[in-house]
């Protein structure tokens, strides 16, 4: 294989990417980034297996910020089947947050509560 050729394999297909990124219904594509922001919002909590390494309120905030927007603008968009269980997520990380801190916010200004509106029990 000339150097050339090694090269050019490299380089991204973006064409096929586009292609195949427009056969993904948008449903999938909202509620796997919601899955993402989730995951990426536990591990910022020290909610891992490792836990507290990993642990940066600061960052699962905005995660959990763009979480609330995210499901509260394409709630009507993608259905209650798909959109319940994302709220049923989002509400757990929210309290989960207002457990993990040591100066819990106010009622209503916790992260994606300005979304949600306050989150009380479990």
């Amino acid at each position: 294989m000339s150097d050339a050729n090694a090269g050019q394999q490299q380089t991204p297909d973006f064409e096929q990417m586009t292609r195949d990124i427009a056969d993904v219904p948008a449903v999938e594509v909202i509620t796997t980034v919601a899955v993402h922001l989730m995951s990426a919002a536990a591990v910022n909590l020290g909610l891992a297996e490792e836990g507290p390494q990993h642990k940066d309120l600061d960052e699962a905030r905005k995660l959990i910020n763009a979480l609330a927007g995210l499901v509260t603008a394409s709630a009507t968009e993608i259905s209650s089947f798909h959109a319940a269980p994302l709220r049923d997520g989002l509400k757990s990380l929210q309290l989960a947050f207002r457990e993990a801190s040591v100066v819990p916010d106010e009622p209503g200004q916790g992260p994606g509560e300005k979304f949600t509106g306050p989150v009380f029990g479990r």
